[in-house]
């Protein structure tokens, strides 16, 4: 189904009309990434160029990767969004308008928007380009029908939700605001600590400017108290006697909740992690890409694969779950006390770069160590995961090797069934 898909339900004789099948959008913070996330599902993906974007950590897209990205992605009709949703300062104006510019002349095709929270940025950008479509960042607040409606008449034709609302304050501004108007709100990953990501800490603490794109992500850190009578002596910060990490976030997971997405009018279901590996990637996109579709086929099916969804989306690193505000207020559940560690079920071992016609050898850039002999499962861009052995591995020159101990590491390996191009890789992790 297209994302003008609609579904109707019966209610006492009357067909009631369910709004259109949301987008599924995913991040990539590389062209490899990127790619995947067009293999397994997406409906558009945002990524950063070399500047002004919000994870300058992030690999990020060159020009010519760009257009490299751009190109592949509508090759499969998904739409590539472009962040520039820095809080930008007096210095970066000037050179705003040049990056603009190479935005809108990029070879062969644009991408197919902007992501700004700036205004100033806004102004510049419908300028420099003004047939370009902007959606306003989620760093810019956006809280309430008022200030969509503010964007709608600037120009802009969509507006991602403030991470704090609920579902209830998004299905209020759906009907204040015209049809054609899009909504997006992310649905998983990271949450921050800081009101629509603004945040200071690291800025304080490091000199990196989180809302330029450099953020250490300091509400992960432990901490302690120090009185200002007695400097160097650390008392530890306890909450409930379970730990001193105050500001660590459980991960967002709206997984099991598409119908209630699906019905407060949201257009557009976004996923966190544009530093995320393409395991994340994969797993997140063919995740809720069945997930929607289920949805849309009947809400019988989508709840019966419902513990399938739970699986998947637990198969690649993430600091537990909650909902996040969207059923109202958050509490001390959604919090992590006593680390600031991930849950890692599964290592990402590489992606399926290339098949060698004579012998049938697979090519990855190793991410993880592994070995002949290991069981390691392919991701099937369908859903499936096939259960196969690594019969034997080769060096870039094709001499045999035991295992692929080095990062980065060119390997050929032998698989004991068949596999396909921008399949991915992955084990159990046995620790």
């Amino acid at each position: 189904m297209t994302g003008d898909d609609q579904v109707t339900e019966e209610d006492g004789g009357t067909a009631m009309i369910r709004r259109k099948k949301p987008e599924l959008l995913i991040p990539a913070g590389s062209l490899e990434v990127l790619k995947t996330a067009v293999v397994f599902g997406a409906d558009a993906v945002y990524i950063g160029g070399e500047a002004f974007g919000l994870r300058a950590k992030a690999k990020n897209f060159s020009p010519e990767e760009m257009a490299e990205g751009i190109a592949f992605a509508h090759g499969a009709g998904v739409k590539v969004y472009v962040t520039a949703n820095i809080l930008a300062h007096n210095g970066d104006l000037a050179e705003a308008a040049v990056y603009f510019e190479e935005l809108r002349d990029m070879k062969p095709e644009p991408c197919d928007a902007l992501i700004i929270s700036d205004p100033g940025l806004f102004v510049i950008a419908r300028e420099v380009w003004p047939e370009a479509e902007i959606h306003i960042s989620t760093q810019a607040n956006n809280t309430n029908y008022g200030t969509y409606l503010f964007w709608w008449n600037q120009g802009a034709r969509r507006v991602v939700s403030a991470r704090e609302l609920s579902l209830e304050e998004i299905r209020t501004i759906r009907e204040h605001i015209p049809d054609e108007m899009e909504i997006e709100s992310f649905v998983q990953g990271s949450m921050c600590i800081s009101y629509s990501g603004r945040c200071l800490l690291s800025n304080y603490f490091t000199g990196r400017d989180a809302n330029r794109g450099s953020c250490t992500h300091p509400c992960r850190w432990k901490y302690a108290v120090v009185e200002e009578t007695r400097p160097g002596e650390y008392m530890p910060v306890y909450e409930n006697e379970r730990g001193t990490y105050i500001f660590n976030s459980k991960d967002l997971c709206m997984i099991a909740y598409i119908p209630e997405l699906v019905e407060a009018g949201i257009d557009s279901l976004k996923v966190e992690g544009r530093m995320k590996n393409a395991l994340y990637v994969a797993t997140m996109a063919r995740t809720y890409r069945r997930a929607i579709d289920d949805f849309f086929v009947s809400e019988e099916r989508y709840r019966g694969n419902e513990a399938w969804y739970r699986a998947e989306i637990a198969k690649c690193t993430y600091r537990q779950y909650t909902t996040g505000f969207y059923f109202g207020k958050t509490d001390e559940t959604t919090q992590i006390y006593d680390n600031s560690t991930y849950v890692n079920e599964y290592i990402y071992l590489g992606i399926i770069e290339e098949i060698s016609a004579d012998s049938g050898l697979v090519r990855i850039e190793q991410k993880n160590k592994f070995s002949v002999g290991d069981s390691i499962e392919i991701m099937k861009p369908d859903g499936r995961n096939a259960a196969v052995k690594v019969e034997a591995m080769y060096d870039e020159n094709r001499e045999p090797i035991d295992s692929c101990p080095h990062a980065r590491q060119t390997v050929w390996v032998k698989l004991s069934q068949a596999a396909e191009r921008h399949e991915v890789l992955r084990m159990r992790n046995s620790d």
